[in-house]
C-alpha cells in the first residue's frame, strides 16, 4: 500500500469522526435545589400577613398610603366579600383599568382571594380598545377611577355601555345586549363622589356581610393552583391584544424564582416599582415577589414620572429599582438627577426591551446598582424565562438576557423547529411551570404559539452560548431583509447607542423597491448636541465599523415627544415604520419581503 493512499485513508477517518461527532444543541434546563411552590395567591398573602403583620408591604407616595400586610389583607378581605355580595361568583372576570393605585393592588388580591380572574386593563386604553378588553372574555365588573390625565374612563364607559345612564348614582347592576356577561361599574374616587350608574368602591367594601365571608372561606379552601387566576394582556405592539391566561401555580413560581434569583430572601429589601401595575413586570415581578419574599414595594406616581422615582428612592432608602430601559434613559438624563441620594440602592431590574451595554454601564457606575439583573420573558410565560445570576461579573451579566430560570427549559429552533447548534441564531422557545394556561376564548391562537409537546414559540430571536445563556437579537417580526440579507435592529441600535452623540436610537425597516427592505433610524440626540449632529456623521460613524447593509439609509432625528410608547415604556415599533413611511413618502413602495409574518419568518 502507497504513502500516499495511507493518508487518503487517515485523511478519511478524521473526516468520518469529525462528521460523527455531535454538535451541542441550543437546549437548557433550569436544574434547581428549589422545590416548585403549589400555592395559591391567597395562601401566601396569609402566609405573609401571619408572619410579619406590621411589615409595611405597600407605599403609595404621590397618595400618601403606607399600608402593612395585615392591613392589605382586610382591605382584600373587604372587597372580595362586598363583590360576593353583588352576586360575583368564582370564575367570574374582574377587570382592574387604571393607573398605579392601591385600589388596584387591593383588587388583585381581592380577585384571589375570591376565586375570581383579575383582567389587567391597559390604563391607555380608550373606549373601543375598551369594548374589545371587556367582550374578549366576558368581563363581569369593572373597577376603575373616573379618569386619569387626559383618559376619562367614565365617559369611555358611557360610550360603550349606554344603560348606565339609566341607574341611579351609587347604583349600578346593569344588564347590557352588547355585553351580554357584564353587570357592575364600580368606581373609586379620592373625593368619594357618585357617579350615575356605577357603584361607589367605598361602598362596596363595606357592603359584605357574614353571610358573604363565609362564602368567602368556603371559595378559597376550594381554590387550586392551577385554576386560572390573571388575564393579562399582551401589549398590542404589534397587532390585536391576546388574554393570556395565567394560573396561581404559573405567577406565583415565578415571582418566587425571581426574587430568590435577586437575593431579596437574604436581606432587608425596599423595592421601587414605577413600572405599570397592569404590566407583569409590576403585578408579578413587583407585587407577588415582594409578597412572597415579605419585603416592602414603593410606587412613586401613578404612572411613570423620571422624578418622583428619583425622589421615591431618596426619601423611602430603596435598595432596588425596576425599569425598561426607556425610563432609566430618563432618570439618569433628568436635570435633577445629581440631587438626590443613590447610595442605598444595591440592585434591580432591566426588562420590557432591548437595553444597550452602555446604559447598563451607566446603571452600575452612576446608580449604584452592582447587582443589576437584566431580565428576559413575556406575559405568556408569567413573565421572565432567563435572568441574570449575581455570581456572574457585571461585565458578564450585561452581555446577554442571563441563564434559564429554575425549573424551565428553553431551546432555539430553525424554521423546521429543530434545535440549532449553540452559537446560531433562531428562535427562543420555552417550557415548564411558567408557560401560560392558554389565550383566553383563542383555542386557535393558542395552538399555533404553544405546541402539543407545550414549547411555547417566543416569537423573539436569540443566540445561546456555550455557557447556556441567551442573547436576544431582535423579534421575527421586527427582523429587517435587505436583499436576502438579514438585519437584526438591536444589533444596529447597539451599535449607535455606542456614539457620544446619541441619547436613544430605534430602528426599523421600511420599504424599498430595490431591495425589499432598507434601515430607517430614528435618533434622539443628548440635549447638549441638539441641531449639532447630521446624518452624514452618522453613516461616517457607521462606515467600515458595521456591513454596509446595516448601515440606515433613512435618518430621521426626533425628541423625545415624538417617540410612540406603550405603556410600559415600550416604542411601538409598527407605529415608528409607520409614521417613517409618510414622511418619507414610501406609501406606495411595494416591498415583497414584508407581505406577511410568515415570509420574514422563513428567512432565519
Amino acid at each position: 500500500i502507497s504513502e500516499e493512499s495511507l493518508l487518503c485513508e487517515e485523511a478519511a477517518s478524521l473526516a468520518a469522526v469529525a462528521m460523527a461527532k455531535p454538535l451541542r444543541r441550543s437546549y437548557v434546563h433550569g436544574a434547581s435545589d428549589c422545590q416548585l411552590l403549589f400555592e395559591t395567591v391567597g395562601d401566601l398573602l396569609r402566609s405573609a400577613s401571619e408572619k410579619v403583620p406590621d411589615r409595611e408591604f405597600v407605599i403609595f407616595k404621590r397618595d400618601g398610603i403606607r399600608k402593612t400586610y395585615k392591613q392589605v389583607l382586610n382591605d382584600a378581605e373587604d372587597l372580595a366579600s362586598g363583590l360576593l355580595h353583588l352576586g360575583v361568583e368564582k370564575g367570574d372576570r374582574i377587570g382592574i383599568w387604571g393607573p398605579n393605585t392601591y385600589e388596584w393592588v387591593v383588587t388583585q388580591f381581592a380577585a384571589a382571594l375570591g376565586g375570581m380572574i383579575l383582567v389587567n386593563i391597559n390604563p391607555s386604553y380608550q373606549s373601543e380598545e375598551l369594548k374589545f378588553a371587556i367582550d374578549k372574555v366576558g368581563i363581569k365588573v369593572l373597577i376603575a377611577p373616573p379618569g386619569f390625565k387626559k383618559s376619562n374612563y367614565y365617559q369611555s364607559v358611557k360610550a360603550i355601555i349606554p344603560e348606565v345612564v339609566t341607574k341611579s348614582e351609587g347604583r349600578s347592576d346593569i344588564s347590557t345586549h352588547s355585553f351580554p356577561t357584564f353587570r357592575h361599574l364600580i368606581i373609586f374616587d379620592r373625593e368619594d363622589k357618585a357617579y350615575q350608574g356605577a357603584w361607589r368602591y367605598s361602598d362596596v367594601i363595606r357592603m359584605g356581610n357574614e353571610s358573604d365571608r363565609l362564602k368567602l372561606s368556603q371559595i378559597e379552601r376550594e381554590i387550586q393552583p392551577d385554576d386560572p387566576c390573571n388575564i393579562q394582556y399582551t401589549s398590542g405592539t404589534t397587532g390585536e391584544p391576546k388574554g393570556a391566561t395565567l394560573s396561581h401555580h404559573n405567577i406565583t413560581n415565578n415571582a418566587f424564582f425571581v426574587g430568590y434569583r435577586a437575593g431579596y430572601q437574604e436581606q432587608r429589601t425596599v423595592v421601587c416599582v414605577p413600572n405599570p401595575l397592569y404590566h407583569c413586570f409590576g403585578c408579578v415581578m413587583g407585587v407577588l415577589a415582594v409578597l412572597i419574599h415579605e419585603q416592602t414595594i414603593v410606587f412613586p406616581a401613578p404612572s411613570f414620572e423620571a422624578l418622583a422615582a428619583l425622589q421615591a428612592i431618596d426619601s423611602e432608602g430603596c435598595t432596588a429599582l425596576y425599569g425598561t430601559p426607556t425610563m432609566f434613559i430618563d432618570m439618569l438624563n433628568h436635570a435633577e438627577f445629581h440631587n438626590y441620594n443613590m447610595t442605598t440602592i444595591r440592585s434591580g431590574f432591566i426588562a420590557g426591551a432591548p437595553c444597550p451595554i452602555t446604559l447598563c454601564q451607566r446603571l452600575v457606575k452612576e446608580m449604584n446598582m452592582h447587582d443589576l439583573q437584566v431580565c428576559y420573558g413575556t406575559t405568556e410565560t408569567s413573565p421572565v424565562s432567563f435572568m441574570s445570576i449575581r455570581d456572574d461579573p457585571p461585565e458578564q451579566r450585561i452581555k446577554s438576557v442571563g441563564h434559564i430560570m429554575d425549573h424551565l427549559e428553553a431551546a432555539i429552533i430553525d424554521k423546521f423547529g429543530k434545535m440549532v447548534p449553540r452559537g446560531e441564531k433562531g428562535e427562543v422557545v420555552v417550557r415548564g411551570y411558567s408557560v401560560m394556561r392558554c389565550y383566553w376564548n383563542s383555542e386557535e391562537q393558542t395552538r399555533k404559539e404553544i405546541t402539543a409537546d407545550r414549547w411555547y414559540h417566543t416569537g423573539d430571536i436569540g443566540v445561546m452560548h456555550e455557557n447556556g445563556t441567551v442573547s436576544i437579537v431582535g423579534r421575527s417580526k421586527d427582523m429587517i431583509v435587505r436583499g436576502g440579507e438579514n438585519i437584526y435592529p438591536t444589533e444596529v441600535e447597539n451599535f449607535l447607542d455606542r456614539y457620544g452623540k446619541v441619547a436613544d436610537v430605534h430602528i426599523v425597516g421600511v420599504p424599498d423597491e430595490r431591495f425589499g427592505e432598507v434601515v430607517c433610524a430614528w435618533i434622539r440626540l443628548k440635549d447638549e448636541y441638539e441641531g449639532r449632529c447630521t446624518e452624514h456623521e452618522i453613516r461616517e460613524f457607521c462606515t467600515g465599523k458595521i456591513a454596509h447593509f446595516k448601515i440606515p439609509k433613512y435618518i430621521l432625528f426626533k425628541k423625545e415627544k415624538d417617540f410612540p410608547m406603550t405603556a410600559t415604556g415600550k416604542v411601538k415599533k409598527f407605529e415608528i415604520r409607520e409614521i417613517s413611511k409618510i414622511e418619507l413618502g414610501l406609501q406606495q413602495v411595494v416591498s415583497h419581503f414584508t407581505e406577511t409574518d410568515e415570509n420574514r419568518i422563513s428567512y432565519f
